[in-house]
């Protein structure tokens, strides 16, 4: 199984898709963290982030490693544990424009598909292109959705400042996620939008649990269909022979 959930931030991705790969013994792949460490490592290392060309030249140097224990997701950059350091204000404002660049886009999707074909037992994968470009093919796609205020609410729980405190400013952070919004629904490289088969889920009103609940019956029933589909398919083969 191949789960791809997409959407903006604040709606709930992260928690919604660790809780759902866990309850169903699946791997999970946090697809922004690895935008966001590639972006962190390019911060710490002089390269001008302003510059596309400068972007690109050094989009495949650094490591990225990401774990895919739902219980424990990791991400690294050149060895380094980048898990705390890429939520900073710092870095989100400087990924979407790094992230825009089509080298880095090329060389995490692969990254991304490969660690997607490698997973045992199924993936639960979320970002912003999981079900248009990174796995057109999942065999679920979702499409999280929330209102402004939730998801900047949401948001300003998770982001950090540099000096570690939690950021306050309410309208600030509602501020940025419509920027970003505006920055990946416009760019030219796999832009963040809906699949047209995607189930769209709309978490405002919903606590984690209920959408998490929701989730787990959407991918119980994409399961189910594919088994089906397996078994007629064996046997068609078996009544030609």
């Amino acid at each position: 199984m191949i789960v791809a959930i997409d959407g903006p931030s604040g709606t709930g991705k992260s928690s919604t898709s660790k809780a759902v790969a866990a309850q169903l013994g699946l791997s999970y792949l946090d697809t922004g963290a690895q935008y966001r460490a590639i972006t962190w490592w390019m911060l710490n290392n002089g390269v001008d982030v302003a510059d596309p060309d400068a972007i690109a030249a050094a989009a495949g140097k650094p490591s990225i490693v990401s774990g895919t224990d739902p219980l424990a997701p990791a991400i690294s950059a050149d060895g380094v544990d980048a898990s705390g350091p890429i939520r900073t204000q710092e870095v989100t404002a400087a990924v979407s424009a790094v992230s825009a660049v089509p080298e880095v886009r090329e060389r995490i999707t692969e990254l991304q598909r490969t660690i997607a074909a490698e997973a045992r037992g199924g993936i639960v994968v979320e970002g912003r292109d999981i079900g248009t470009t990174v796995l057109p093919d999942a065999d679920l796609k979702v499409f999280l959705t929330a209102s402004p205020e939730a998801r900047a609410a949401r948001r300003n729980g998770e982001l950090k400042a540099a000096d570690g405190k939690p950021v306050s400013d309410l309208a600030a952070t509602q501020q940025a996620l419509t920027a970003r919004d505006k920055a990946d629904s416009s760019r030219k490289t796999s832009p963040l939008k809906k699949a047209d088969d995607a189930v769209e889920v709309d978490t405002t009103e919903l606590t984690l649990e209920q959408v998490v609940e929701c989730v787990v019956t959407l991918v119980e029933k994409a399961a189910a269909g594919k088994a089906g589909s397996a078994q007629n398919a064996t046997g068609m083969e078996k009544a030609t022979r």
